[in-house]
Protein backbone atom coordinates (compact mmCIF):
# COMPACT_ATOMS: atom_id res chain seq x y z
CA UNK A 1 0.00 0.00 0.00
CA UNK A 2 1.43 2.69 -1.19
CA UNK A 3 1.78 6.37 1.41
CA UNK A 4 0.21 9.31 0.44
CA UNK A 5 1.91 12.49 1.40
CA UNK A 6 -0.22 15.19 2.01
CA UNK A 7 0.65 18.72 1.04
CA UNK A 8 1.49 21.18 3.58
CA UNK A 9 0.13 24.56 1.88
CA UNK A 10 -3.34 24.66 -0.38
CA UNK A 11 -5.55 26.88 -1.90
CA UNK A 12 -8.84 26.78 -0.59
CA UNK A 13 -11.62 27.86 -2.72
CA UNK A 14 -15.45 28.29 -2.37
CA UNK A 15 -18.36 29.88 -4.22
CA UNK A 16 -21.71 32.01 -2.88
CA UNK A 17 -24.63 33.04 -3.86
CA UNK A 18 -26.00 36.40 -2.37
CA UNK A 19 -29.64 35.77 -3.08
CA UNK A 20 -30.48 38.85 -0.41
CA UNK A 21 -28.80 40.90 1.56
CA UNK A 22 -28.55 38.81 4.30
CA UNK A 23 -28.79 35.11 3.03
CA UNK A 24 -25.59 33.92 1.21
CA UNK A 25 -24.74 30.28 0.16
CA UNK A 26 -21.67 28.97 0.15
CA UNK A 27 -20.69 26.22 -2.00
CA UNK A 28 -17.42 24.55 -1.31
CA UNK A 29 -16.10 21.25 -2.64
CA UNK A 30 -20.09 19.33 -3.50
CA UNK A 31 -21.23 20.94 0.17
CA UNK A 32 -23.62 23.69 0.26
CA UNK A 33 -24.09 25.79 3.11
CA UNK A 34 -26.77 28.94 4.35
CA UNK A 35 -25.65 31.50 6.41
CA UNK A 36 -28.45 34.13 7.11
CA UNK A 37 -29.97 36.71 9.69
CA UNK A 38 -32.45 35.92 11.77
CA UNK A 39 -35.92 37.57 11.13
CA UNK A 40 -35.57 40.21 13.47
CA UNK A 41 -33.03 41.80 11.52
CA UNK A 42 -34.35 41.30 7.99
CA UNK A 43 -33.14 37.70 7.41
CA UNK A 44 -34.67 34.48 6.65
CA UNK A 45 -33.35 32.28 9.43
CA UNK A 46 -32.29 29.67 6.83
CA UNK A 47 -28.82 29.54 8.88
CA UNK A 48 -26.47 30.44 11.80
CA UNK A 49 -25.33 33.86 11.04
CA UNK A 50 -21.80 35.03 9.40
CA UNK A 51 -20.72 35.45 13.56
CA UNK A 52 -22.34 32.38 14.79
CA UNK A 53 -20.93 30.86 11.68
CA UNK A 54 -17.33 32.03 13.13
CA UNK A 55 -17.69 30.11 16.32
CA UNK A 56 -19.35 27.48 14.79
CA UNK A 57 -15.91 26.99 13.04
CA UNK A 58 -13.99 27.27 15.78
CA UNK A 59 -16.32 24.60 17.95
CA UNK A 60 -15.72 21.92 14.89
CA UNK A 61 -11.95 22.78 14.70
CA UNK A 62 -11.61 22.06 18.42
CA UNK A 63 -13.46 18.87 18.07
CA UNK A 64 -11.37 18.01 14.79
CA UNK A 65 -8.05 18.81 16.25
CA UNK A 66 -8.55 17.73 19.96
CA UNK A 67 -9.55 14.10 18.26
CA UNK A 68 -5.99 14.58 15.93
CA UNK A 69 -4.12 15.16 19.14
CA UNK A 70 -5.94 12.42 21.40
CA UNK A 71 -5.20 10.01 18.62
CA UNK A 72 -1.64 11.37 18.71
CA UNK A 73 -1.02 10.26 22.27
CA UNK A 74 -2.83 7.72 22.22
CA UNK A 75 -6.02 9.05 24.21
CA UNK A 76 -9.50 7.58 23.45
CA UNK A 77 -12.17 10.36 23.46
CA UNK A 78 -15.28 8.05 24.08
CA UNK A 79 -16.99 11.18 23.89
CA UNK A 80 -17.19 14.79 23.13
CA UNK A 81 -19.41 17.65 23.19
CA UNK A 82 -18.56 21.43 23.35
CA UNK A 83 -20.77 24.17 24.58
CA UNK A 84 -19.40 28.00 23.44
CA UNK A 85 -20.30 31.37 24.76
CA UNK A 86 -18.69 34.40 23.66
CA UNK A 87 -18.99 37.97 25.03
CA UNK A 88 -19.74 39.78 21.14
CA UNK A 89 -19.32 43.71 20.81
CA UNK A 90 -21.87 44.45 18.31
CA UNK A 91 -21.11 47.91 17.46
CA UNK A 92 -19.44 47.68 14.97
CA UNK A 93 -22.05 45.38 13.41
CA UNK A 94 -24.64 47.92 13.80
CA UNK A 95 -22.41 50.67 12.18
CA UNK A 96 -21.92 52.33 15.63
CA UNK A 97 -18.24 52.80 15.76
CA UNK A 98 -15.05 50.61 14.34
CA UNK A 99 -14.23 47.58 17.43
CA UNK A 100 -10.61 46.84 16.88
CA UNK A 101 -11.59 43.02 18.99
CA UNK A 102 -15.35 42.23 18.33
CA UNK A 103 -15.20 39.53 20.46
CA UNK A 104 -13.11 39.80 23.30
CA UNK A 105 -14.09 37.19 25.58
CA UNK A 106 -14.86 33.25 23.95
CA UNK A 107 -15.75 30.20 26.88
CA UNK A 108 -15.29 26.84 25.40
CA UNK A 109 -16.59 24.05 27.73
CA UNK A 110 -15.10 21.05 26.53
CA UNK A 111 -16.62 18.17 27.92
CA UNK A 112 -14.89 14.42 27.40
CA UNK A 113 -15.54 10.67 28.19
CA UNK A 114 -12.04 8.94 28.50
CA UNK A 115 -9.86 6.80 30.41
CA UNK A 116 -6.85 8.84 29.44
CA UNK A 117 -4.60 9.71 32.37
CA UNK A 118 -3.96 13.10 33.80
CA UNK A 119 -0.75 13.64 32.28
CA UNK A 120 -2.02 12.42 28.75
CA UNK A 121 -4.82 15.13 28.71
CA UNK A 122 -2.98 17.57 29.35
CA UNK A 123 -0.36 16.60 26.13
CA UNK A 124 -3.45 16.87 24.01
CA UNK A 125 -5.03 20.05 25.57
CA UNK A 126 -0.91 21.92 25.18
CA UNK A 127 -1.28 20.57 21.36
CA UNK A 128 -4.74 21.32 20.65
CA UNK A 129 -3.69 24.76 21.76
CA UNK A 130 -0.46 24.86 19.56
CA UNK A 131 -2.28 23.35 16.35
CA UNK A 132 -6.23 24.43 16.36
CA UNK A 133 -5.39 26.92 13.10
CA UNK A 134 -9.48 28.78 13.60
CA UNK A 135 -8.28 29.12 17.60
CA UNK A 136 -4.98 30.44 16.72
CA UNK A 137 -6.21 33.22 14.37
CA UNK A 138 -9.29 34.01 16.62
CA UNK A 139 -6.49 34.38 19.55
CA UNK A 140 -3.82 36.23 17.02
CA UNK A 141 -7.03 38.67 16.63
CA UNK A 142 -6.64 39.54 20.35
CA UNK A 143 -9.40 37.44 21.61
CA UNK A 144 -9.31 35.65 24.89
CA UNK A 145 -10.32 31.77 24.39
CA UNK A 146 -11.00 30.14 27.96
CA UNK A 147 -11.08 26.27 27.50
CA UNK A 148 -12.93 24.57 30.33
CA UNK A 149 -12.71 20.48 30.28
CA UNK A 150 -14.69 18.88 32.03
CA UNK A 151 -13.53 15.01 32.24
CA UNK A 152 -15.79 12.13 33.25
CA UNK A 153 -13.68 9.05 33.45
CA UNK A 154 -15.03 5.87 31.92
Amino acid sequence: MAVVKEKTTVTQRLHAECPTHSRTEVVVRDVRAVIDEPKERDGTNMGPTPTETLIAALVACTNVIGHKCAHKHGVDLASMSIDAETVFDRRGTQLLEEVDIPFPRIRLVINVTTNASDDSLERVKTDLHRFCPIAKVIRNSGTQIEEVWNVTRG
